[in-house]
């Protein structure tokens, strides 16, 4: 993949540099994941709890531990229901001290879910995951001339009159939907690898890569978590950052 342009202008966002590194908690377990915690230190301010850990018993108590901890937490529930029960469950996790739950596009899930929010708790809307790509998007019956970068940023731009805190997309989408936003929509791009890797991601970039494109913030989870040391992985993507917003 071609980098991005490095003349693109960094986010402006009022983010602390390490608050733009959102490690993933893609662990089996409660308990491995305070392993992986423990071992990050202070190296990591900022963490996404995926879909695994989610399922399992036992993760809202490690929210509060987090939260607790001063960490800054990214409920990565991806909410994919009826519009009440989307709202439901975004009113259940409302005052759980996260900062960001994200809800899958559709324009009355994502009504609902800013709906019940309230403030307290920031919407990413996912606009499309990064596992699919153009030949997917085929098979799930979209006309050969719409490709991913045309769905994600026309969903993107909804999402924000919808009220929503962000966006999930990739940094191939970033820079159309920070020309089509503006600064008031966070972009939180997931698929970060600090080299070309050959995985399930499609959509991927470097962490300099997806902040150049305009990103606000980045999540990294194989990359630290299946590092030989996790810690040293994180500090060095942490540099990164800071030399970039520096």
């Amino acid at each position: 993949m071609p980098p991005m342009p490095s003349t693109r202008p960094l986010s402006t966002r009022a983010v602390p540099p390490r608050e733009r590194l959102i490690a993933a908690l893609d662990v089996p377990s409660p308990e491995a994941a305070r392993h992986l915690v423990r071992a990050l230190g202070d190296a990591v301010c900022f963490y996404k709890l995926g879909l695994e850990l989610l399922v399992g018993e036992g993760c809202f108590a490690l929210v509060d531990e987090l939260v607790d901890e001063g960490k800054k937490v990214f409920l990565d529930l991806k909410l994919h229901d009826i519009p009440e029960t989307v709202a439901r469950s975004v009113r259940r996790v409302r005052t759980s001290g996260a900062t960001f739950a994200t809800v899958h596009y559709g324009e009355r899930l994502l009504e609902a879910a800013c709906r019940e929010a309230a403030g307290e708790i920031g919407i990413l809307a996912v606009t499309l995951l990064t596992s699919i790509d153009r030949t997917d998007l085929r098979d799930l019956g979209y006309p050969s001339a719409i490709g991913p970068e045309d769905l994600v940023v026309g969903r993107a731009r909804r999402a924000q009159e919808l009220g929503c805190a962000g966006v999930v997309a990739s940094s191939l989408e970033a820079p159309r939907i920070r020309a089509a936003a503006g600064e008031k929509l966070a972009i939180v791009t997931p698929g970060i690898r600090p080299a070309e890797t050959a995985d399930d991601q499609r959509r991927v970039a470097t962490p300099r890569d997806a902040f150049e494109a305009g990103a606000d913030y980045i999540v990294v989870g194989r990359p630290i978590r299946d590092a030989a040391d996790p810690r040293a992985s994180a500090l060095a993507i942490q540099d990164a950052i800071a030399e970039l917003f520096s």
